[in-house]
């Protein structure tokens, strides 16, 4: 038998260095197992995945003695190796016994290049194109797709099924570059350093998630010159900007497919003819009615991203989509359905924004831990360098809406630190964090009514809205939960309306336009203090993270970065809850100090549903 202070991955007592590695690193183990269990003797098996699982075992010669513990400590050298390695620790006793800890994951990363830090630094805000600001009705007449527009600004999207049974997205509401452009002063206000759009090329539905054109803007959001008039003001007022890139498929309604012969293009699409320049990037089962569509949706038909013309036409190209968006002004991409792209394909994508910008970022959108995402029965490489500088933090997400509705913070503590260890440091640090996107239910009416509310009809969904007292519990929630996410390594980042108080549970619900002049001003204030410590305090954008509580309600954490100090608290109970303190401290969002005049004792007291952003009293910010 063995107890918990045999070994411990997590720690450097046990394993330096700490978490992934680059490869050519040499890692050292050590096991600390009592005298009394009479070990003499441990080995080390250490499976190389990604190198047809060869197997080299290593003996952890006896080190010497630390008080009631035997020391046996060794080393494994990851040579040229890039990949998981799976190890496990065995011990064995003279009398025959063992004992066997493991498997545990040591992620090997390329780290022969620098990542650009910016993305994770910096606050994001993702913006979904049609909904965030309109400065006139526009007019649909020429555009793809048979499109709608609202009039109302304020009016409810299409959520109910048409005659046909389906749901088509062709409502829309007008919103623009030029929209985005006059507020970026308010963006900027509100410390964002990056904009992050959803998808702004030509596409027949409001979401463009299909593409109909990648070498044009949607007429309805403008023109490729106000694209880069947008990209101009907004590296004026020190913000970049992060595009969509859809990959995976196409629109049913697009050039290249051209499913129903309604896209106005002189070339055939791939539906259109055999003979089309487009038809090989496209897996039919029975031409032109039955090809391979995403999630088996036929008006997203999926594309052979392993076809040499459209490689060439998205990446390699010295006009490529990739590229050429860059030279416009864009800052970087991020990969839709990343898990769902060749890891040659992606590595491909990298190497042009490299090539084309070379502080430029990819990250990818991948819903689970992304060291260990599984794909298609292959181990994915998205964050073992020279793929993905940072993923979407989905993990985090998850474990946080979990603290906030009541979970333990022990249990954030423990997934996070698990996420931070099976992580490279560049890839931890340029996550995308957030609290809410485009595909969930808006994080205030998750927070306010306590569950997705699934069960409920999609009529009732669309017409609730929360009492007073659950938007009142959902704001004091979500102040919470932006705190601590403006507080945590990777970009906060904010979806477009969670700072203003906007309602709603899932698609369409979650993409109600931006309610200009209704804000919830309480709340806009609360993200705009959090943007600015976030813009101000270097231990926020690089610094180290170490957890000083995590247990029940309470969860606290400190950022330091070269003598800079900051700590994150939370208290997501209903009853207040104390904090000891190693020192007097102020709050940055509030200016109290703690512990208050005339308290007896060193801590800092936390209400129900709050949290605080404390620094060391002498420090002069």
């Amino acid at each position: 038998m063995t107890d918990p202070y045999t070994f411990d991955p997590t720690d450097p007592v046990y394993k330096t260095p700490y978490g992934a590695v680059p490869s050519g690193t040499v890692v050292t183990f050590t096991v600390r197992p009592l005298r009394s269990s009479g070990f003499s003797r441990a080995l080390l098996s250490a499976r190389f995945e990604s190198d047809g699982d060869r197997t080299v075992e290593r003996v952890l010669p006896w080190s010497g003695l630390d008080g009631e513990r035997d020391l046996f400590s060794g080393t494994l050298d990851t040579g040229d190796y890039v990949g998981l390695v799976w190890y496990t620790l065995r011990m064995e006793g003279l009398d025959g016994r063992t004992a066997q800890l493991g498997e545990y994951q040591l992620t090997v990363y390329d780290g022969s290049e620098e990542v650009p830090g910016w993305f994770g630094e910096g606050v994001s805000y993702q913006i979904f194109p049609d909904r965030f600001r309109r400065r006139a009705i526009p007019d649909p007449t020429g555009m793809v797709g048979g499109r709608r527009v609202h009039t109302g600004w304020r009016e409810e999207p299409d959520y109910l099924p048409d005659e046909k049974g389906e749901i088509r997205n062709r409502d829309f509401f007008g919103g623009s570059l030029a929209g985005v452009a006059e507020k970026l002063p308010y963006l900027r206000g509100l410390g964002v350093e990056t904009i992050y759009f959803c998808p702004i090329f030509e596409g027949p539905e409001n979401h463009r998630y299909g593409t109909g054109n990648y070498e044009k803007i949607d007429p309805m959001l403008g023109s490729e010159e106000d694209f880069r008039t947008l990209c101009e003001q907004a590296h004026d007022l020190g913000m970049r900007v992060v595009l969509d890139g859809v990959f995976n498929h196409t629109a049913f309604v697009s050039r290249y497919f051209n499913g129903d012969g309604s896209y106005p293009s002189p070339v055939p699409g791939a539906a259109q003819s055999e003979d089309s320049p487009y038809r090989n990037w496209f897996h039919f089962s029975r031409w032109p009615d039955q090809y391979d569509s995403w999630w088996g949706i036929y008006s997203l038909p999926a594309v052979n991203e392993s076809d040499e013309s459209y490689v060439d036409y998205i990446i390699r190209g010295e006009n490529s989509i990739v590229r050429r968006w860059l030279r416009a002004g864009a800052d970087g991409w991020r990969l839709d359905v990343a898990d769902e792209l060749p890891d040659a394909f992606v590595h491909a994508v990298h190497q042009a924004v490299r090539e084309t910008r070379p502080d430029g970022v990819v990250i990818g959108e991948v819903w689970e831990d992304g060291s260990t995402k599984i794909a298609y029965g292959v181990r994915r490489k998205h964050i073992l360098g020279g793929h993905c500088d940072g993923l979407m933090n989905y993990p985090l997400r998850s474990a946080l809406i979990d603290y906030l509705l009541g979970g333990d913070a022990r249990q954030f503590r423990d997934g996070m630190e698990r996420l931070r260890a099976n992580y490279p440091r560049f890839a931890f640090y340029s996550a995308m964090n957030a609290l809410g996107t485009h595909d969930t239910v808006r994080i205030l009416t998750l927070l306010g009514m306590g569950s997705a509310c699934t069960g409920e009809t999609r009529q009732w969904r669309a017409e609730h809205r929360m009492t007073a007292e659950q938007y009142q519990r959902g704001k004091e929630l979500l102040k919470v939960g932006a705190l601590l996410l403006f507080a945590f390594p990777g970009s906060p980042t904010v979806y477009y309306g969670d700072e203003a108080g906007m309602e709603g549970f899932e698609d369409p619900f979650n993409r109600r336009t931006f309610p200009w002049g209704e804000e919830d001003r309480e709340l806009t204030a609360w993200f705009t203090a959090l943007g600015k410590a976030r813009n101000t305090r270097p231990a926020l954008r690089r610094g180290d993270i170490r957890y000083v509580a995590a247990e029940g309600h309470v969860l606290a954490f400190r950022r330091t970065w070269e003598g800079e100090t900051v700590l994150a608290a939370a208290n997501v109970g209903e009853e207040p809850e104390t904090l000891p303190l190693t020192r007097p401290a102020r709050d940055i969002l509030t200016g109290k100090i703690f512990p208050a005049p005339g308290a007896r004792h060193m801590e800092a007291v936390l209400p129900p549903r709050s949290a605080l952003l404390l620094v060391p009293l002498k420090y002069k910010g």
